[in-house]
């Protein structure tokens, strides 16, 4: 009588082996949702500075922050640079909307800001800032304004 040998993977085994992954996979998922947020944010930042740099460049040429924004309007979409963040990317791939939230009456100062996109996984990262007087913050409880302790990028 001849023996049969089975070659292969019992049900058992193929199951714990997916039970494995699935743990792992739960463990790695919520880092790399982490990592990918945190370099959207990280080209946000890089997009305001950029934007505050086209801002400044407005002003030797206007002698003034106004009519930067879309339209010769003081407050808004930017006219002087991209209007969303990733700049290198097409705006269907956005993950912030760039804007010129204040300018001063006097023209002299401004505010500008990168609102996450609602439906990205920035949407719960809250508003960066950068002001003309070279503050930054970061709105990390989301509440619409700054606190004291919120006036970094890195809070």
């Amino acid at each position: 009588m001849k023996q049969i040998s089975n070659n292969g993977f019992s049900l058992i085994e193929l199951m714990i082996v997916v039970a494995i992954i699935g743990i792992i996979a739960s463990i790695a998922y919520p880092s790399y949702v982490s990592f990918v947020v945190g370099s959207n944010r990280g080209a946000a930042q890089a997009d305001l500075m950029a934007l505050a740099a086209a801002m400044e460049r407005h002003k030797v040429a206007n002698y003034s922050y106004k009519g930067a924004a879309s339209g010769g309007a003081d407050t808004g979409s930017p006219a002087v640079f991209h209007a969303h963040s990733p700049s290198s990317e097409p705006a269907g791939n956005k993950k912030y909307d760039l804007k010129i939230a204040t300018i001063s009456a006097t023209g002299n100062s401004y505010s500008i800001k990168a609102e996450p996109v609602s439906g990205t996984p920035q949407a719960d990262d809250g508003d960066l800032y950068y002001f003309s007087d070279g503050r930054k913050g970061w709105d990390q409880n989301k509440d619409g304004s700054l606190a004291a302790g919120e006036y970094c990028w890195a809070c």
